[in-house]
């Protein structure tokens, strides 16, 4: 192995969306994330609904497309 080519190997902290830290080892000193065990729906169990009403509407009316409604 060559000497002084590999990157530092340290403690790092971790930051979620939600507020919640911890403490890992990486090459970087700090890492975000858009989400953790603490408010992943998976296992806190509450399900988070994401309004995406309008979305395709929207898309379709930007591009001209009809809707396929019957």
């Amino acid at each position: 192995m060559k000497k002084d080519i590999h990157p530092k190997y340290g403690e790092a902290k971790v930051i979620c969306a939600c507020g919640h830290t911890w403490e890992t080892k990486s090459t970087r000193p700090e890492t975000k994330v858009g989400i953790c065990a603490k408010c992943h729906p998976f296992f806190t169990g509450k399900q988070k609904f994401v309004d995406t009403a309008g979305r395709v509407e929207r898309f379709r009316q930007r591009y001209g497309i009809k809707s396929d409604d019957k």
